[in-house]
């Protein structure tokens, strides 16, 4: 399962008495989950109203971290486009793998000193998302913009013969250039009329260079021919042509303007390739550093709700849950059982089955309330499902 329980429960006279304690009764006795101990270090408390405040805010924080590591997540899976299956192995945290961090998490004392308030650390943390989430967008929007002409003048070389690119289909000897009189047209006749277009071209309109139509190629729908005639019958011929069903291309033929779109298309996919490396890479880095402080998040939320909870001095063993699939509802029981006797009335909503309880000052809105601080997080990252 990719979904984990961060939960904490009061330190007995021991936090290792607690953690064996919890562990006996629901992954020895019941085989219900894997526990592991999850470390977070002595942080500043502060006062009471300021862990009350900052306890609804480290809930919209860890909202905001989780949307923007999904989302640096999911702009990997587009970027890799026919290599997606390989995304998974690609969203690594301090180049391991997410579960695995997540068992084996130590607070990255660098980036967030300890020393600094609880209030400091979250804004740290915030700055640091916001700033991923800034040049994501930068980077996205240049790497789409490329992506966007690359595709556009690639779909210019394909599909019909209505609306694509005929610099690629057509030679100089199809056109008759540099005449003061007569101009070559190129023009796209539908398949069902071919043999009306051979026998009638010539009638369109007077000044038509009698034989001067050739079939130069064809697709499934339609047939691309040229026709020369005087430059002073263009437009009247365009549009009896457009009577009859056959559609007049706007072209020019000029060498210089064809090699140049040759190249804009060379050049572009030239400089997507250049572009692809150092983004993944750039994903990659600011997928690791998202998920990493989003964890950071949680180990806060544990801190101040356990403090919340349980009063001073601070006494607490946070234990991270890898709840078995099918064990969920009885893995809840064994805890409430276990816990149920820290807050009668939540002990009392659990047996009646109501989940949602708003605690005022506990920051927990209207999410799932238990006995012990309890948070979701799911390390699949590509999946829809919320943390």
């Amino acid at each position: 399962m990719s979904e984990y329980w961060l939960i904490s429960a009061p330190g007995d006279k021991t936090c290792q008495q607690t953690f064996d304690t919890m562990n006996n009764l629901t992954s020895k006795q019941n085989n219900l989950c894997n526990n592991y101990k999850f470390h977070i270090p002595d942080l500043k408390v502060g006062t009471l109203d300021q862990l009350v405040g900052l306890s609804d805010d480290l809930g919209k924080l860890d909202t905001y971290v989780e949307q923007i590591t999904r989302k640096v997540a999911a702009y990997l899976g587009e970027v890799l486009e026919d290599q997606r299956d390989k995304l998974h192995e690609n969203l690594l945290a301090n180049n391991t793998d997410l579960s695995i961090y997540l068992m084996r998490f130590q607070w990255d004392m660098a980036k967030y000193p300890i020393k600094q308030s609880l209030r400091n650390i979250a804004d740290i943390i915030s700055k640091q998302i916001g700033q991923i989430d800034g040049d994501l967008k930068t980077k996205a929007t240049a790497y789409n913009n490329l992506k966007g002409n690359l595709q556009n003048l690639e779909k210019k070389q394909t599909g019909s013969l209505l609306t694509r690119n005929l610099a690629d289909l057509v030679k100089k000897d199809h056109f008759i250039l540099d005449s003061e009189y007569l101009t070559t047209l190129l023009v796209i006749v539908p398949k069902i009329h071919c043999q009306e277009w051979i026998a009638n071209y010539e009638k369109i309109t007077d000044m038509i260079v009698p034989r001067s139509s050739t079939l130069i190629t064809q697709d499934n729908d339609y047939c691309l021919y040229n026709v020369t005639l005087f430059k002073k019958v263009v437009e009247e011929f365009k549009l009896h042509a457009r009577e009859k069903k056959f559609i007049v291309r706007d072209f020019v033929y000029n060498e210089e303007e064809l090699t140049a779109g040759k190249n804009e298309i060379t050049k572009l996919i030239t400089d997507k390739k250049k572009q692809f490396g150092p983004l993944v890479r750039w994903l990659k880095v600011n997928f690791s550093e998202a998920f990493c402080a989003l964890i950071h998040v949680k180990a806060l939320r544990v801190f101040v709700e356990s403090v919340l909870r349980y009063g001073l001095p601070v006494n607490f063993q946070a234990i991270l849950i890898q709840p078995h699939k099918k064990s969920i509802k009885r893995l809840r029981e064994c805890l409430n059982q276990l816990y149920g006797h820290l807050d009668g009335s939540s002990a009392g909503a659990q047996a009646s089955g109501i989940d949602n309880v708003d605690i005022p000052g506990l920051g927990m809105g209207h999410a799932e309330y238990y006995p012990y601080v309890s948070y979701k997080i799911n390390v699949d990252m590509i999946d829809s499902g919320k943390m």
